[in-house]
């Protein structure tokens, strides 16, 4: 099937110098030498509205795999140690704009931090864009949260600035820390274009990396929107949780966030396919950076559950303005934030939910709580459950994953799957799920599809039985032809890529997504049969 985007042309857009910025503690750097593009063709090569995709010809570079940084090598940082580790001055940075990164080592020593763009890369995943200058590394405090909101902020100096140079693309960016004695940890940031038209925006969750970061899990000090220390030697509790979290912290441990993995599978599986995408984090769509009309179709590869109501007015507006939305794990748009700036002027530094717990200062968008139990300021329920966007929405957490219960097999989403009605894909339903609740609101002027029906057991509560619920996968279709799609399982993007998940017909049907998201903007016939 040919793949052409309809949508406007927008233009490509850089700008900026290599150079090193004056910017906090700044230093030379050596930047990887671009390669000439290789003379041989991607195996895919997917059409553009722009005539170029310079995705394509990026993966053609020499690729490494010394981006990784597994959390159980001998050499990974751990928190309770904190050999080396470091956070970035930003989630996402522009071609001619600044980032710093903020580093403590513990045993003073040189150190180096490289810079690798993720992609394909020939299968090794990664590409070496710069490496910076010995740098000389020093211990910096472990900061006392703050006693009311649990908040741990670090004001470490930079240890190193970087000016993007023009020449880089958007794409998803490690930062990786290695002391001389070996030990290495990493932080993960995005290089955005926001000026430069593509056919996919793929936008990664900072947001819930945020809120699931404990750093530094040392069994004493650190906190999340989830659980904290009780006392030093303690196990971590709900009791003890933070209501606000810091980006100005390294993330725990090797650095690399709790489900990132889902981010990463899916950013390798993309370039491989060849699309031209562009890349944009949670804090671009709330500061307003994201344009949903360049794009004709925005996806959001991993666990998304924290969102601002700037963040959720763009979901929203993509939809009005007939840019498709794929959802490709689940419990996505759960949370209700709000992001604050960081004490020096950093914007959205701060990500604020206090769940359960009586909010101190809600303003005009109302309480940090789930968006399904929101009020007006009449007490009457606002009817923003995530059903009413995404089709769909959260209903447990499994208590082992289930197999992924195949329905409506005769639909173009499982053409090519060789799949049949009540046929399973084992293992593919895990860690959290969504399905459809006849009692929320649901998509106005839209038809939906579930695409499986999968009975799953969810984790049990102490001294109860695990409860039965049904996982659905679904397919929205709006007036137009628009498409919302929500695969309600964690491990759908594992399913592309990963080695230990890949299942070729899960590929086939994303690629059927995609392929019939871009072959249109809202202009898709209708052939979906609802609920």
């Amino acid at each position: 099937m040919s793949v052409v985007s309809r949508r406007k042309v927008m233009g490509t857009f850089g700008v900026g110098a290599i150079a090193a910025a004056g910017v906090g503690a700044a230093y030379a750097y050596r930047e990887t030498p671009a390669e000439p593009p290789s003379a041989a063709p991607p195996t895919v090569r997917k059409a553009t509205a722009t005539g170029a995709n310079p995705v394509v010809n990026e993966n053609t570079h020499e690729g490494t795999a010394d981006w990784e940084v597994p959390a159980d090598a001998r050499l990974s940082t751990k928190d309770h140690l904190g050999q080396i580790h470091g956070y970035a001055s930003t989630t996402s940075v522009a071609p001619g704009e600044p980032i710093s990164f903020h580093v403590s080592v513990r045993n003073p020593q040189p150190f180096r931090i490289s810079l690798y763009r993720l992609g394909h890369y020939d299968g090794e995943g990664g590409r070496l864009m710069a490496t910076g200058p010995e740098l000389t590394g020093s211990r910096h405090p472990v900061p006392a949260p703050h006693s009311e909101s649990g908040a741990i902020v670090c004001d470490w100096r930079p240890s190193w600035t970087h000016l993007v140079p023009s020449t880089w693309i958007s794409g998803v960016y490690v930062a990786v820390f290695e002391a001389e004695d070996g030990h290495r940890s990493c932080t993960p940031f995005v290089v955005r274009e926001q000026n430069r038209a593509s056919d996919l925006l793929v936008v990664l969750p900072f947001t819930t990396y945020q809120a699931y970061n404990q750093w530094p899990m040392d069994g004493r000090t650190g906190k999340n929107l989830y659980r904290g220390y009780p006392r030093p030697g303690a196990v971590a509790d709900s009791n003890h949780r933070a209501f606000q979290v810091s980006f100005d912290r390294p993330y725990s441990d090797h650095g690399m966030p709790r489900w990132a993995e889902l981010d990463v599978a899916f950013t390798r599986w993309v370039e491989a396919e060849g699309h031209d995408v562009t890349y944009a984090t949670s804090t671009d769509l709330h500061e307003g950076r994201i344009d949903p009309e360049r794009y004709t179709a925005m996806i959001f590869p991993g666990h998304d559950e924290y969102w601002s109501k700037p963040m959720r007015d763009v979901l929203e507006k993509a939809v009005d303005v007939g840019t498709h939305l794929a959802f490709l794990a689940a419990n996505n748009v759960y949370f209700h934030i709000r992001l604050t700036g960081a004490a020096g002027g950093a914007p959205a530094r701060t990500v604020a939910c206090y769940k359960t717990a009586p909010d101190p200062s809600p303003d005009a968008n109302g309480p940090t709580e789930r968006w399904r139990d929101l009020q007006d300021k009449h007490g009457k329920k606002t009817g923003r459950a995530e059903q009413g966007v995404l089709g769909v929405q959260y209903n447990g957490i499994l208590a082992k994953p289930a197999p992924l219960v195949v329905r409506r097999p005769d639909h173009w989403f499982w053409e090519g799957t060789g799949l049949k009605d009540g046929e399973e894909i084992p293992g593919l339903v895990a860690v959290e799920a969504d399905g459809y609740d006849s009692r929320m609101p649901s998509p106005k002027d839209a038809t939906r599809t579930l695409l499986s029906e999968s009975p799953y057991r969810v984790k049990p509560v102490k001294g109860s039985p695990p409860k039965r619920r049904i996982q659905n996968t679904g397919l929205t279709e709006h007036e137009g032809g628009t498409l919302v799609f929500a695969a309600g399982t964690f491990y759908w993007p594992l399913a592309l890529q990963d080695k230990d998940h890949h299942d070729p017909r899960v590929e086939r049907a994303t690629r059927n997504l995609l392929e019939r998201m871009l072959l249109s903007r809202g202009q898709v016939g209708a052939e979906s049969v609802g609920v």
